[in-house]
């Protein structure tokens, strides 16, 4: 463990890996215009003649509510931390971190979801076109199978290769789209745009009744909108400027407004589109036919282009939906190892890429054998995964503004309650999503906390940063001709080190000439888990104190005993006096607060950290 402060970053972050805006917008873009292929559909059967309109008031939640929310967030985390790293930073301690755990289970609902909803929907579109195979039929479950796994393959390659795939998908599916709409809305006349306007008002004559309607229709459509998180995860993908601070690159922040306010246009665009083209051109009897169902704008394509064009059309459909799930891994893999390692929340192997690949792959085979690759069963968790994420980052955003006093605060208290109003009028719809996306919350605390508690015995410590004082201090260990002596001591506002010193040389028959120093840990945040140990040294003729910030008391002190042996090549000796508490209490009082039976748990991490009994400091208890 180094002992210094890294200096200042002098050098300008390295570009390499890093992308245009464009190209890491066609990476969010598989996920966010995917849905073209199957919320068209979806509009005709929730909303009816209402489609267009409920898809008009989606695109303009997503233009005034999302886009704002999420454009503030990129500005707090140019590192792609999201509103999970904001929510991280505004509350701390426990509170915090369940909050966080609770959010990451709805992510995983959401980003998991997605890999499995759209590879299924991918294998449903393409055992449904008229050029399949007949040997296809059945095999739906074996089909979403492999096309997770060549997805995971992908990735396993590495992100390059996944940018390179999604940039093609996501322009060539847009211009697709803008081909068959084009030539559809070519076909529709003023008539029939009057006979819609007609029932439409014959069904609901009165104007706030329309209004109305629209906006108890529009929650139910949130599957147009998913995206947005991801667009912000991956923000780490972004090609800065080169005079950009490393830490907070404005040029990569400019950039992913870009990013976020295109999508919002182009998919708002698309959206409202559909829903005119697909409402006014489309017989309402075949609305809920499989011809239809979950591919409206492929109907209009084998309609108004012809069999080949709509073919091709199907066959690039089928690509993007498989692709989709591209944005979905790219955030699981950003989002976990920034948070869950740090936490203790999950083992080491967690931060590296491949590995996760492998075990979200893996995750996702499992969703798909329970759900038997059904689009429908998976659609309303998915559904409640993005608008819970979406609501955390408003409330992180709100929180953010209120704790900064900026004028802006209540604009975002609006944002908050109405993405509330959106996610309770989803869940009162399709109450099952919260119960599917409540098993993943129950996976993500219990796999998280078990992790926690089976790494507690760690050093977790990552450094020791020391002052001039504390550095004097162990100047001094290191010239000291005798053993190191040292006394653990409990924090308190007004230390008595001299009753202390007494209690320990008494006990421990410490003769009275040998030098002794105190070492207290203070736990400013017992829920953080690992962390730059600051170490402060107070120097004066009758004590000389290490005072540590640390995460855990005994895991602080044992690795700073090891610091020590290593930069002064002697064995240290630590003094404690004896806890009152009992075995429980000291075992909840370690896992959740970082205390505990101190003496018998510092020992324990030594243990682990040091197999040699000659090379490991010693533990001395009594009084």
């Amino acid at each position: 463990m180094s002992s210094k402060a890294p200096t200042t970053f002098q050098h300008q972050e390295t570009e390499e890996g890093r992308y245009p805006w464009w190209k890491v917008f066609s990476l969010t873009g598989v996920d966010l215009f995917s849905s073209l292929g199957y919320q068209p559909g979806i509009a005709l059967l929730v909303a009816g003649l209402l489609s267009p309109l409920a898809n008009l008031a989606l695109f303009l939640f997503a233009l005034f509510a999302v886009y704002p929310v999420y454009r503030r967030v990129a500005e707090e985390s140019p590192h792609g931390e999201g509103s999970i790293g904001l929510l991280t930073h505004l509350l701390p301690g426990w509170r915090g971190k369940v909050l966080v755990l609770v959010v990451l289970g709805f992510m995983a609902t959401d980003f998991i979801l997605t890999v499995t909803l759209s590879s299924a929907d991918a294998a449903v579109h393409l055992i449904g076109n008229p050029l399949a195979p007949s040997w296809l039929q059945g095999h739906q479950v074996g089909l979403t199978l492999l096309l997770i796994a060549l997805l995971g393959f992908v990735f396993y390659l590495g992100f390059r290769e996944a940018i390179a795939l999604a940039v093609p998908l996501s322009f060539g599916y847009l211009f697709l789209n803008t081909l068959v709409l084009g030539a559809a809305l070519a076909h529709l006349e003023l008539e029939a745009l009057k006979g819609w306007w007609t029932r439409l008002l014959q069904v609901y004559p009165a104007p706030e009744a329309m209004v109305f309607a629209t906006l108890l229709a529009f929650p139910k459509l949130a599957l147009g909108i998913s995206g947005y998180e991801t667009g912000v995860a991956v923000m780490p993908l972004i090609r800065g400027r080169p005079e950009d601070d490393p830490q907070r690159s404005l040029g990569r922040i400019r950039e992913t407004h870009t990013l976020l306010l295109a999508a919002a246009l182009v998919m708002g665009g698309f959206l409202v589109t559909a829903g005119m083209a697909t409402t006014l051109l489309i017989p309402e009897e075949a609305w809920r036919s499989e011809e239809v169902s979950g591919r409206a704008i492929s109907y209009l394509a084998h309609r108004y282009l012809g069999e080949d064009l709509g073919t091709v059309y199907d066959l690039v459909s089928i690509a993007i939906l498989w692709f989709a799930g591209a944005s979905a891994m790219a955030g699981l893999l950003t989002i976990v190892p920034r948070y869950l390692p740090r936490f203790g929340m999950a083992p080491e192997w967690a931060r590296q890429q491949r590995l996760l690949v492998v075990f979200f792959t893996g995750m996702a085979f499992t969703v798909t054998l329970l759900f038997r690759a059904s689009v429908e069963a998976q659609a309303a968790a998915y559904a409640t995964g993005v608008l819970v994420v979406m609501t955390s980052s408003a409330l992180a955003v709100y929180l953010l503004a209120r704790r900064e006093g900026q004028k802006e605060q209540g604009l975002y208290g609006g944002l908050v309650l109405l993405f509330l109003y959106v996610l309770v009028a989803n869940v009162a719809e399709r109450p099952d999503g919260i119960k599917i996306a409540a098993f993943f919350i129950a996976a993500t605390l219990l796999v998280s906390f078990t992790s926690r508690a089976l790494r507690s015995f760690e050093l977790r410590v990552e450094t020791f940063v020391l002052d001039e004082v504390a550095e004097e201090l162990v100047r001094q260990l290191q010239a000291q001709a005798g053993p190191l002596y040292l006394i653990a001591h409990h924090p308190k506002p007004k230390p008595d080190y001299a009753a202390k010193e007494r209690r320990v040389r008494e006990v421990a028959h410490l003769p009275p000439r040998e030098a002794v120093f105190f070492v207290e840990v203070y736990v400013p945040d017992p829920s953080e888990f690992s962390t730059r140990a600051k170490v402060w040294g107070i120097n004066h003729p009758d004590h000389r104190v290490f005072r540590i910030l640390g995460t855990a008391v005994p895991n602080t002190l044992a690795a700073f005993l090891i610091y020590l042996r290593d930069r002064t090549g002697k064995v240290p000796h630590i003094y404690f006096e004896w806890p009152e508490e009992g075995p429980l209490q000291a075992a909840i009082g370690f896992l959740l607060f970082g205390e505990g039976d101190i003496p018998t748990l510092t020992q324990e991490v030594l243990r682990r950290a040091e197999p040699d009994p000659q090379k490991r400091p010693r533990v001395h208890g009594g009084g």
